[in-house]
């Protein structure tokens, strides 16, 4: 694939989709054709699977459910999408993928992370991000954020000890990534943020 896949992780109230809006624009402005997706989502069926998995009404929804429809929208994301637009040489921007899933389903669900990069493995074929941005907030903050907001999804709508077991699948993984993963500190400015990230896409040019 000739194109370029970026995508962006952390805990829900890190500023990820706002880096991302941000991000997008500051690539178009240099020329190049960008596609910003997110996840779960990013297509029509994907979509609906995503008003499934986030409605605040499906809380008896089982863990492995949630995983398995996760990678169902990302399979039809990926297929339909993602690759066929790194195909054309696009920049694709992606707003979560698989590393969530590892993080939220396979470390703070319990379902164990060896399991849930099986499941996506199949799902995704095996791509993998060219780089991926972990915005770093500690919990208590991003959830204080998120506090802000009118109506909280399912998922959004977890208590502090959920999102610590995230957080702590975060820097898991982080450790184990090869490099893929850079760190940023999510309470630097939103400009400063901006910066270190086009710092480091412009390094894989070089």
């Amino acid at each position: 694939m000739s194109g370029l896949f970026i995508t962006m992780e952390g805990l829900d109230g890190s500023g990820k989709t706002t880096q991302l809006e941000i991000l997008k624009q500051n690539l178009e402005a240099k020329g190049f054709n960008v596609l910003l997706v997110r996840e779960p989502g990013g297509s029509k069926i994907s979509e609906k699977i995503r008003n499934i998995i986030l409605d605040i009404e499906n809380k008896e929804m089982h863990y492995m459910t949630e995983a398995l429809l996760y990678s169902a929208s990302r399979a039809q994301l990926v297929h339909e999408v993602i690759m066929p637009s790194l195909k054309q040489g696009k920049i694709v921007l992606c707003d979560r993928f698989v590393d969530s899933s590892l993080v939220y389903q396979g470390v703070a669900r319990g379902l164990g992370i060896d399991i849930i990069k099986k499941i996506n493995n199949i799902a995704t074929e095996g791509l993998t991000p060219d780089i991926t941005f972990f915005l770093d907030i500690e919990p208590k903050f991003a959830l204080e954020r998120k506090k802000q907001q009118k109506k909280l999804d399912r998922i959004e709508s977890e208590k502090l000890d959920f999102y610590n077991m995230v957080y702590k699948g975060y820097k898991t993984i982080l450790k184990s990534d090869g490099g893929r993963i850079i760190r940023i500190d999510a309470n630097k400015d939103l400009e400063d943020i901006q910066n270190e990230i086009l710092t480091n896409i412009e390094n894989l040019f070089c």
